[in-house]
């Protein structure tokens, strides 16, 4: 069982960067934080978090990546029910639609968002890397 598990997607490494500082603020406060590309992600790794924090850049027409993230999410619908979500991701356009979709996907789906998703325009600044570093804190407790 971990306290808190990072699985994110990300296709110029901002969302990775994201990813990275969410786990690090999170490892100051609990030792039970698990960060995963989703690539190498499963099932399990959301069924024993007490926290699942899901991150993805916004693609195309404020879509998730179509080839990792998207059947990801699909296949657990039925394990995020009743459990606590964090949505995060970086944009290049748009306006956020993306995330938008997505937290009412997770809602419909059963889980409970801890907050509103996180999204960041192009590259996170030192600014936005310490933004991630409190959600972590907060999520990690």
């Amino acid at each position: 069982m971990s306290k808190l598990t990072i699985i994110y997607w990300s296709g110029t490494g901002n969302t990775q960067m994201m990813a990275e500082a969410l786990f690090e603020g999170a490892k100051e406060v609990s030792d039970q934080v698990k960060l995963i590309s989703v690539e190498n992600a499963t099932i399990q790794d959301v069924i024993d978090a007490e926290v699942v924090a899901l991150g993805c850049s916004s693609m195309g027409n404020e879509v998730l990546d179509p080839d990792d993230m998207e059947p990801f999410v699909e296949s657990i619908e039925e394990a995020v029910k009743s459990k606590k979500v964090f949505l995060f991701g970086s944009y290049g356009w748009g306006d956020g639609e993306w995330m938008r979709d997505w937290e009412k996907r997770m809602v419909e789906y059963g889980g409970l968002l801890v907050e509103e998703g996180l999204i960041i325009n192009e590259a996170p600044d030192e600014g936005g890397l310490e933004q991630c570093r409190d959600y972590g804190r907060q999520l990690g407790q």
